[in-house]
């Protein structure tokens, strides 16, 4: 039998690709916004090169059969969003200092120290995690984990969590972190593993309706469960992109299970009730509830209000509207106009400059992101790997959706950061975690079953048999 190639050259080659591609990036904005291009264009850079060539080195050595495209398309996004926010410092610097900022200066030296960080992060779990199916062992206390890092904002006071209205953050001093963003990694780990060992009874159906199988009352309390959690993160952390988020994931990862469109038909008339009644409620009586309610009515018109309430979302479609196809060129928009730019709003501030184009270019890489996640839960052959990495590449795409909805007024507007490209450590951490858990679910996937004697499906590890005593069954793509 014919060995399969680990395709690793190929990975290289992509890498250094897409680093060009950043180095352009950064002469470009030099150009337009010093009218030169210094000898150290370059420099941003080749220290992302060094650290994601790091990367595939250990990809090379722990995971030699993992998906070649991953690590690459990553590696884009990171560095054009450390690129980005290198150019708003150079548009907040002083026209005299613009020539000589330093590589780690300002917010975009931060991303850059905090990309090394989160790759390191990473390989570090990849070193760890030789089998993705060991993390079933701790599903139950990652699933605690999770449900503590997502309430723990929304019992601190305001001044410890709270930034632009939304209760998101543990804030000490001049340090902050984003706990909801690594409790999105913990859940999923509970929620696939919970699944794999009820997806037979939650299969079940108890009326047909319309040519749709329906589940039994008694099977809806998970769902009902989870619903009721997503609704007190709506109104008491006063988010409804982090709610999607959560409530998402799980119906979507149920949906895996069980193959039941169902419990997508369920989960979406469940969610948007409940937003639709906390709308209600913050219209009349307030309370916790008025935040939301406030969002929503900024949402239906922000040109109300559009110097006051609005301005934001206002100044964010102005500048996508600025950029239309071509945009005006990477250093030449004026995206430090729109507030928070460099967090909620970096997509419109990046749209602006690179034009609808661009931006399509953009949601290409991430969809091919989450379309290689979820072919690697389909080759995996164990079904807890499967709906791992289905639940971690639909969180990423839904994550994209959520803030890209926000800023073009699809949905109203949500705290959620925009994963690679946005400003902040919390993000990139976790979400260069979730590519690391791709990255060793499809090296299992890819793997040759004659290598080292072992399969795909048993990496050097115990059989799924002998974990919890998990079902083996393959779920059907």
């Amino acid at each position: 039998m014919r060995l399969a190639r680990s395709r690793r050259n190929a990975e290289l080659s992509l890498l250094l690709l897409a680093m060009v591609l950043v180095a352009a990036y950064g002469a470009i904005v030099e150009a337009n916004m010093l009218d030169t291009v210094t000898r150290d264009f370059w420099m941003p850079a080749a220290v992302l090169t060094l650290v994601f060539v790091g990367m595939h080195l250990v990809i090379r050595w722990l995971a030699p059969f993992a998906d070649p495209a991953l690590l690459p398309a990553v590696a884009l996004l990171n560095g054009l969003g450390v690129g980005f926010l290198r150019r708003l410092d150079l548009g907040k610097a002083a026209p005299a200092d613009r020539e000589t900022l330093a590589i780690f200066a300002g917010t975009g030296g931060r991303q850059l120290a905090w990309t090394l960080a989160s790759v390191v992060l990473a390989a570090g779990l990849l070193a760890l995690m030789r089998d993705h199916r060991s993390v079933s062992r701790y599903a139950y206390t990652l699933g605690l984990a999770g449900i503590v890092l997502v309430m723990i904002p929304a019992v601190l006071p305001g001044r410890f969590s709270e930034i632009n209205g939304a209760k998101l953050w543990i804030r000490v001093g001049g340090f902050s972190i984003q706990p909801g963003e690594f409790a999105k990694l913990a859940l999923l780990v509970f929620f696939a593993y919970y699944l794999v060992r009820k997806r037979e009874v939650l299969s079940l159906a108890s009326r047909r309706i319309l040519g749709i199988d329906f589940p039994r009352g008694r099977d809806l309390g998970p769902v009902v469960v989870v619903w009721l959690i997503s609704l007190l993160v709506l109104v008491f952390e006063k988010d409804l992109g982090t709610s999607l988020l959560y409530f998402g994931m799980f119906v979507v990862t149920l949906y895996i299970a069980t193959e039941r469109v169902s419990w997508l038909l369920i989960g979406l008339v469940l969610f948007f009730g409940g937003a639709y009644l906390a709308y209600v409620l913050g219209g009349t009586i307030g309370g916790p509830f008025a935040n939301f309610y406030t969002r929503a009515e900024i949402w239906l018109d922000p040109f109300a209000e559009p110097y006051d309430r609005g301005y934001q979302l206002v100044q964010g479609l102005l500048g996508l509207g600025s950029g239309g196809l071509f945009g005006t060129g990477p250093g030449a928009g004026e995206p430090l106009e729109i507030p928070e730019v460099q967090n909620d709003f970096i997509f419109a501030g990046i749209g602006e400059e690179i034009g609808l184009f661009g931006l399509t270019a953009l949601l290409v890489v991430y969809l091919l992101i989450v379309e290689r996640g979820l072919r690697a839960g389909l080759a995996v052959r164990d079904s807890f790997g499967k709906l791992l990495a289905g639940g971690l590449a639909f969180t990423l795409g839904l994550q994209v959706f959520v803030i890209i909805g926000g800023i073009s007024k699809l949905i109203p507007l949500t705290g959620q950061t925009t994963p690679f490209l946005s400003a902040g450590g919390s993000s990139l951490m976790a979400n260069w975690l979730l590519v690391a858990v791709l990255l060793r679910v499809s090296d299992a996937a890819r793997r040759p079953v004659t290598q080292g004697g072992g399969s795909a499906a048993r990496p050097a590890g115990s059989p799924p048999e002998q974990l919890h005593g998990a079902p083996t069954e393959v779920i059907r793509p």
